[in-house]
């Protein structure tokens, strides 16, 4: 980082906001649902978590599902539990609420506290709902997760802000964390530790933001803050990937953790073993994918220590005393000093090495899944935000479904935004090749990403 010092400040405050909360990590056979507005509905977040724990344990079957609906509020969410949320049998239930509960631009008008308390009470009565269905869950972990932010603070040409809206999303939180606290479930809060995120970097950028152009959607940076902020309350700060550390002078091993070396040989001019991790590096990705999305997921890595706590994959070698060329496969990764060996060198920051090119793939796959999951969400907002407004709970592929859609397109622009997904969505043999279709890529990310023995060999360079 080029501010060590304000990075570490970032750190030290992150860790005792987040070290205070605490979720229990995800076990194989899970089916853990995220329920949430349009900022889960058309976010990464979840997906990121995923890929994650695709990586890191790879004997794990794990089913994550996206359970948002843009423009939802906790009674929404209350209307759809049973044909959305429970339809998935869900072992684990994260739910977040709070950005379209508190209100908007009502916050610069006349009466903005009275709106306020008015905005809240309707989301902790609507809420008060939602809790008596949850404690009627069997087998179920529940966990509230306080919404991220809205972003009073950025300076965002062409955006006034909504002033003290966060204040009254905050109130919202505050009732979640009490709920947990009283029913014996678990609470995470990004909004603190996102709007710390935000104020910090703003004091050199005025301009920067987690929380995307509009102040409320985050960008694919911010929803891997928002990962990271929840993997690390899982406890999964400080896990390596893999760590390795030879001495080579002896051509033995002085430690491993999470692989297994073999075979240590070394000559003159070459040191080589065999290298056999139980996990795979996290592949950051570069590219910015989503709905109006500019940045990529890699950018938070300048935001959050995410590769300093949960993406090590070290090799130490000491006792050299030239420049070695390190190849891994056969295939030359780079070469370093005595001395970076020596003091470590993070494979899991080095896009390509075999095994992170294998964990690109898994990411590859993992975003096209993404993808498909995508249009059953649009399909569910036709279905819940759309019909079920007016009443209609059975068959919506009928000619007066589709009639009903017809007649109000050009009043609702999001209707009219989804209905040629919706003419494809309404036949149940169309929703079955894409659900084929998302099987297929899961069981292909299954398929390769368990690690594989790799070859590392150092080559002295003259």
């Amino acid at each position: 980082m080029k501010n060590t010092f304000f990075f570490t400040l970032l750190l030290l405050f992150l860790n005792t906001i987040v070290n205070a909360q605490q979720i229990t990590p995800f076990k194989d056979g899970d089916r853990a649902v995220f329920l949430g507005n349009s900022i889960t509905d058309g976010g990464h977040y979840h997906s990121y978590i995923w890929l994650y724990y695709m990586t890191r344990f790879p004997d794990m079957r794990l089913t994550v599902f996206n359970a948002g609906i843009g423009g939802d509020q906790v009674i929404d969410m209350v209307k759809r539990l049973d044909g959305d949320v429970f339809s998935k049998r869900p072992t684990v239930l994260i739910t977040t609420f709070g950005m379209n509960d508190s209100g908007y631009s009502e916050y610069n008008g006349d009466q903005p506290e009275k709106f306020a308390d008015e905005k809240v009470e309707a989301s902790y009565n609507a809420y008060k709902q939602m809790e008596t269905r949850f404690k009627d869950l069997v087998n179920t972990q529940i966990v509230l997760m306080g919404s991220s932010p809205y972003d009073e603070t950025a300076v965002i040409e062409g955006n006034t802000p909504f002033r003290n809206k966060n204040k009254a999303m905050l109130r919202i939180v505050e009732f979640q964390k009490e709920s947990a606290q009283k029913n014996g479930w678990q609470f995470i809060d990004l909004n603190q530790p996102m709007t710390a995120l935000n104020q910090q970097f703003q004091q050199k950028d005025p301009t920067f933001t987690l929380c995307g152009k509009d102040r409320i959607h985050p960008d694919n940076d911010g929803h891997m803050v928002m990962a990271y902020l929840f993997l690390k309350a899982q406890g999964f700060a400080g896990i390596e990937v893999a760590g390795i550390n030879i001495d080579a002078s002896k051509a033995s091993l002085i430690s491993c953790s999470n692989c297994e070396i073999t075979d240590i040989k070394k000559t003159s001019t070459r040191l080589s073993f065999d290298y056999l991790a139980n996990a795979l590096p996290y592949p950051l990705d570069t590219m910015a994918r989503g709905w109006e999305c500019k940045k990529s997921q890699a950018e938070a890595a300048e935001m959050v220590p995410f590769i300093e706590e949960m993406n090590k994959e070290m090799l130490t070698v000491k006792g050299l005393n030239s420049n070695y060329k390190l190849l891994i496969d056969e295939e030359e990764i780079g070469t370093w000093t005595a001395d970076e060996y020596a003091k470590g060198i993070n494979l899991a920051t080095l896009s390509n090495t075999p095994q992170y090119q294998q964990a690109l793939r898994i990411m590859f796959l993992n975003e096209e899944r993404w993808e498909i999951e995508r249009r059953f969400r649009e399909y569910a907002w036709i279905k819940f935000n759309f019909f079920l407004s007016k009443g209609i709970t059975g068959d919506i592929s009928t000619r007066d479904a589709i009639k009903m859609v017809d007649d109000n397109i050009e009043t609702n622009f999001w209707l009219k935004v989804k209905r040629d997904l919706y003419s494809k969505a309404m036949y149940p043999e169309i929703r079955k090749a894409w659900q084929d279709e998302m099987d297929l890529l899961l069981s292909a990310i299954y398929d390769i990403n368990a690690p594989v023995k790799r070859k590392i060999t150092l080559i002295k360079v003259n």
